[in-house]
């Protein structure tokens, strides 16, 4: 499990995120950077990398492995403590909190700001590389893919489709982005997963759902992802968050995927309250979505 980096945030220095970038920028080739290298890349003298190389080796943020040399490698607190060192030097950030959600694709903190905001880390490639590296279509074109990359790109296509998407779709505002990290709007709801509708609301909120994936596909964008686990209920409605695997609309497989969001979500509700929902025609109501013609799951019951 990767620790929380912020309470070593105090004790870092300047010269610290330089050694700490210098190693960053040396894993763009390969997977441990040899020491030699790093007085270059971190453009800190011999004496200095090697003082900041055990300080930060002290607090978790770089790996050493010497085998046929002495390599160093960010964990991914080291990672997580270039990004939040950004967002403090952008004013977008002024205190890191309580863990909101922690997952083995992302953490999730609330943070303080000019209110309270959620923080994003994205962990993926991390633990299962090589299913990422199968599955995610932004490391298919790269012979040498670390995870540093890998959760880079999910963060930036998550950022894109939330700025694209927000505020006609309800998805959590974003707010700001570095490396494989997203600041976004804090979301107070309760996810799906842990909702107990009643009768009467079962319906509706399933069409709720099902209008926010319209509204996202005329948008352009498909999530890819749709399960219980990624849409808060609240007291004005739904929020779709979770967005790292949305495709385009003009992506090959978008309407393969489209189909497979709806039956997602379709099937959850009639699990849990299957003497509320039908079967559907979920082929139906895909078909409906891309063509902006979805009014309620009702019309689509076989």
């Amino acid at each position: 499990m990767v620790q929380n980096v912020a309470s070593v945030m105090g004790e870092l220095e300047p010269e610290d995120f330089h050694l700490l970038s210098g190693v960053e920028q040396g894993m763009r080739f390969s997977e441990y950077v040899n020491r030699e290298k790093l007085t270059d890349f971190s453009r800190l003298s011999e004496e200095n990398v090697d003082y900041r190389l055990d300080r930060c080796e002290d607090r978790g943020l770089v790996e050493r492995k010497t085998i046929q040399y002495e390599g160093f490698k960010l964990t991914f607190e080291g990672y997580d403590a270039l990004a939040l060192h950004t967002f403090v030097e952008r004013d977008t950030l002024e205190g890191f909190g309580a863990p909101l959600g922690v997952g083995k694709e992302s953490d999730v903190y609330e943070v303080q700001s000019y209110k309270p905001l959620a923080l994003k880390y994205h962990r993926e490639g991390y633990t299962n590389f090589r299913e990422v590296m199968r599955d995610r279509d932004y490391t298919s074109d790269r012979d040498h893919v670390s995870w540093l990359y890998t959760a880079r790109k999910a963060a930036e296509r998550e950022y894109e489709a939330l700025e694209t998407l927000y505020p006609d779709v309800s998805v959590p505002q974003p707010i700001d982005t570095n490396r494989h990290a997203i600041v976004m709007e804090k979301v107070d709801g309760v996810e799906l997963s842990r909702t107990g509708l009643e009768p009467e609301q079962v319906v509706p909120v399933l069409d709720l759902v099902l209008d926010e994936m319209q509204t996202a596909y005329d948008a352009g964008f498909v999530h890819a992802d749709m399960s219980e686990y990624n849409v808060f209920v609240t007291t004005q409605g739904v929020v779709v968050f979770d967005w790292p695997q949305a495709v385009p609309t003009d992506h090959e497989n978008s309407e393969e995927l489209l189909t497979r969001d709806v039956e997602n979500i379709v099937s959850y509700f009639q699990r849990k309250y299957p003497t509320h929902v039908d079967e559907v025609d979920t082929d139906a109501v895909a078909a409906a979505l891309t063509d902006s013609s979805f009014e309620t799951v009702t019309d689509y019951t076989v």
